[in-house]
C-alpha cells in the first residue's frame, strides 16, 4: 500500500525575534521640516511669525519640536526674508528712478496700487472670508485694476504719438473740448479712452503725456515685470535645489544653514539643544505648547483595595510605569505573517520620559538644566512626587504620514493616600498646510511654463508691486527697531508662546488621517490601561473598580461612584432625574444606600 508523500512544511519558531525596525528619518530631514521651510518662502505672514517667535524673542525657550527641526525652519525664514528684502528694494528703486525719469508720470500709478493693496487687506488671509469682505475686496481690487489698465493704455497711445501738445480746439491743453467736455474735437465721435479717463477722474491726463515720458514709463514697467518674474524664479530654484526631496536631507550643504550672523548661530545652537530634549521648559498658560491639538484627557482615581486572595506588595509610580513600558513597546511588533516590509507607523513608536519645568525663576536661558546629569536628578525626584509645577510624564509618540501626523500621549501615574491616579493627555499635530504641500507643484509649474506664461503671471502682479515693496521695507525697518530697542537680548527667560509647527498646520485632517489618529490613540490607551491593571493585580490589589472606570471612559460615559439619592444627567439630550422619591440631599449630607 502506497501513501502520498507530503513535503515537510517550514515551522514558524514560537519566539522568533521581530524584524528590525527600519531607521527613522531624522527630524532635520523629515518631510514636515521641508514643507515648513518651503512655507517661509510662500507666506510672508507665516515667515514673520516664525522670525518673531524664534529670532526676535530670544529669551523664550523653543517649544518641543516633535518630528521636525525648528532651527532649520528659522534658517530658511531668515533667508527668505533677505531675498524678499533684496527684490523689494530693487522694485522700489525702479519705481523711484522711473518717477524721476518720467518727470513724475509714475506717481499717477500710486492710486491704483493703493486700491489693490486695500482690497487685499480687506480680504485678509482667511481662505473663506465673510461675504461682505469678499464683495468689498472685489470692488476695490477691480477698481484698482481698471484704473491701472486705463493709465497703461494712455501710456501706450502716447508712446506711439497719440498724446502730446494741445490742439486748437483744446485751448486749455487738457485734452478736452471746452464745449463738449468729452469729445476731443467737439464734433467727432466720443473717444472711449477719454470717456474712461473722465469717469476714473484722470481728465486732462491724455493730452499732457509726452511720447518720451510714455516710453520711459513702459521701459520701467518692463524692468519691474522682469524683477517680479525673477523673484518667483528664485523661489522656484530653491524648491528645485536645496529644498528638493533629494537634496534636503543634506543639512550640512544647505546654504540657509551657513548664516554668518552671531545671533542666528547662537539661536540655532540653543534651539537644537532644547527642541528634542526630554526636559520641557513651559509657560504656565501653555504647558503642552508644541504637542498639537489636545484630545479629551483621561483622569482616573481609584482606591487601592487589597485583594484578600493575594499578598500585598509595595507599589510605586516607577513600578507602574515599568509595567506599562514593555506593553506599549510591543505595539512595534508587526503581525506574525506580515513580513519584514510592513510599513505600519507603530513600528516607529517612540517612548521616553520627560519632565516639565516652569520657565519662571531663571535669569538666563542657558541656566535651564538640560545637562544629562541635571535632568536625571529632576526625573528621579519628579517621578514619585505629585508636585504642581514640576511634572513627570511617560511620553509616547507616533509620527505618521512622513511626520506630518504626530500623535503624542502623555501618561502620568501618582500613588498617594492609598489611591492611584492615572492621567492620560493625548495630543495630535495635524498635517502641514495644503498650500505648503503644493509648493513643489507651484515651483514646477512656474519653472516649466513658457515665456508668455511667465510674463503674464508677472504682469498681473506688477500693479501692486509698489505698495507690496513699501510694506516689506517698512516691516523690515520696524523689526530692526524692535530688535534694537525692545530689550529682548537681556530679557528674563520665558516659556514658548507658540509652536511654528502648530502655526503651519491645517485645522482638520483627512478621513484616513482621522482613522489613523483613532487607531493610534486607542492602541496606546488600551496598552496603558492594561499595564496599570497588571501592576495593581501583581501588587495584590483589586482591579474591578479600575476596569469599570476604563470601560466607562472608553465608551464615552462618565464614571459615578454613587448615585443613590443624587440627581444626574448623562448625554447631550438627557434630562436630569432623581434616583429616589425623596429630594436631593442637603449640602453636607451623605447619600445613604437604602438597598
Amino acid at each position: 500500500m502506497s501513501t502520498a508523500y507530503v513535503p515537510q512544511q517550514p515551522q514558524q519558531p514560537q519566539h522568533a525575534a521581530p524584524p528590525p525596525a527600519p531607521p527613522a528619518t531624522p527630524p532635520h530631514a523629515s518631510e514636515a521640516t521641508r514643507l515648513l521651510c518651503a512655507g517661509t518662502y510662500l507666506d510672508s505672514g507665516y515667515r514673520d511669525r516664525v522670525i518673531e517667535e524664534l529670532h526676535l524673542n530670544s529669551q523664550r525657550f523653543v517649544a518641543p519640536s516633535l518630528g521636525f527641526d525648528a532651527a532649520r525652519v528659522l534658517a530658511h525664514a531668515l533667508r527668505a526674508r533677505r531675498q524678499e528684502l533684496a527684490w523689494s528694494a530693487a522694485i522700489l528703486g525702479l519705481w523711484v528712478v522711473g518717477a524721476a525719469l518720467t518727470d513724475g508720470l509714475l506717481i499717477a500709478f500710486l492710486g491704483p496700487s493703493l486700491y489693490l493693496a486695500i482690497g487685499s487687506w480687506i480680504k485678509g488671509r482667511n481662505p473663506a472670508p465673510p461675504v461682505y469682505r469678499r464683495v468689498t475686496a472685489f470692488l476695490f481690487r477691480w477698481w484698482g485694476c481698471l484704473m491701472f489698465a486705463a493709465l497703461l493704455a494712455i501710456n501706450v497711445v502716447a508712446a506711439f504719438g497719440g498724446g502730446g501738445d494741445s490742439s486748437p480746439s483744446d485751448p486749455y491743453g487738457d485734452g478736452y473740448d471746452s464745449y463738449d467736455g468729452l469729445s476731443g474735437d467737439g464734433s467727432g465721435p466720443l473717444n472711449l479712452i477719454d470717456i474712461l479717463l473722465f469717469v476714473l477722474g484722470f481728465k486732462g491726463l491724455s493730452g499732457t503725456i509726452k511720447p518720451w515720458q510714455a516710453w520711459a514709463a513702459l521701459v520701467v514697467f518692463a524692468a519691474i515685470v522682469l524683477c517680479t518674474a525673477g523673484q518667483r524664479g528664485a523661489f522656484a530654484r530653491v524648491l528645485a535645489a536645496e529644498l528638493s526631496p533629494q537634496r534636503f536631507p543634506d543639512a550640512a550643504g544647505d546654504p540657509a544653514e551657513q548664516g554668518e550672523s552671531r545671533r542666528f548661530q547662537w539661536l540655532k545652537h540653543r534651539i537644537r539643544t532644547e527642541q528634542h530634549a526630554p526636559l520641557a521648559m513651559y509657560h504656565e498658560l501653555r504647558p503642552f505648547c508644541g504637542a498639537g491639538a489636545a484630545y479629551p484627557d483621561w483622569v482616573l482615581a481609584v482606591e487601592l483595595k487589597p485583594d484578600p486572595l493575594k499578598k500585598q506588595q509595595p507599589i510605586s509610580n516607577r513600578l507602574v510605569l515599568e509595567k506599562i513600558r514593555p506593553l506599549v513597546e510591543r505595539l512595534r511588533l508587526p503581525a506574525e505573517y506580515a513580513g519584514p516590509g510592513v510599513r505600519d507607523r507603530l513600528r516607529w513608536l517612540e517612548i521616553d520620559e520627560c519632565v516639565f519645568l516652569p520657565a519662571e525663576g531663571l535669569l538666563r536661558r542657558e541656566e535651564a538644566p538640560y545637562h544629562p546629569q541635571a535632568f536625571e536628578e529632576h526625573r528621579a525626584h519628579a517621578v514619585e512626587e505629585g508636585a504642581e509645577k514640576r511634572r513627570h510624564f511617560l511620553r509616547i509618540r507616533v509620527g505618521g504620514w512622513e511626520e506630518e501626523l504626530v500623535v503624542t500621549v502623555f501618561v502620568r501615574i501618582h500613588t498617594q493616600g492609598r489611591m492611584l491616579m492615572l492621567e492620560i493627555a493625548p495630543h495630535v499635530l495635524l498635517p502641514v498646510r495644503a498650500d505648503f504641500k503644493d509648493a513643489d507643484r507651484a515651483a514646477h509649474r512656474f519653472r516649466h511654463n513658457n515665456v508668455l506664461g511667465k510674463a503674464v503671471w508677472a504682469m498681473a502682479r506688477m500693479p501692486g508691486s509698489l505698495v507690496r515693496s513699501l510694506a516689506v521695507l517698512g516691516k523690515s525697518v520696524a523689526y530692526g527697531c524692535r530688535l534694537l530697542t525692545g530689550g529682548y537680548t537681556n530679557a528674563l527667560p520665558d516659556g514658548p508662546a507658540l509652536s511654528v509647527r502648530e502655526l503651519g498646520s491645517v485645522e482638520a485632517g483627512s478621513h484616513f488621517q482621522e482613522m489613523d489618529v483613532s487607531r493610534y490613540l486607542k492602541s496606546i490607551q488600551d496598552r496603558v490601561a492594561n499595564g496599570v491593571r497588571a501592576a495593581l493585580a501583581e501588587s495584590g490589589y483589586q482591579t474591578g473598580e479600575f476596569v469599570q472606570q476604563i470601560n466607562n471612559i472608553s465608551n464615552g460615559g462618565v464614571h459615578i461612584g454613587k448615585v443613590e439619592g443624587s440627581t444626574f444627567a448623562v448625554g447631550d439630550q438627557a434630562s436630569a432625574s432623581s434616583t429616589t422619591g425623596g429630594g436631593a440631599p442637603q449640602k453636607g449630607a451623605d447619600a445613604h444606600d437604602n438597598g
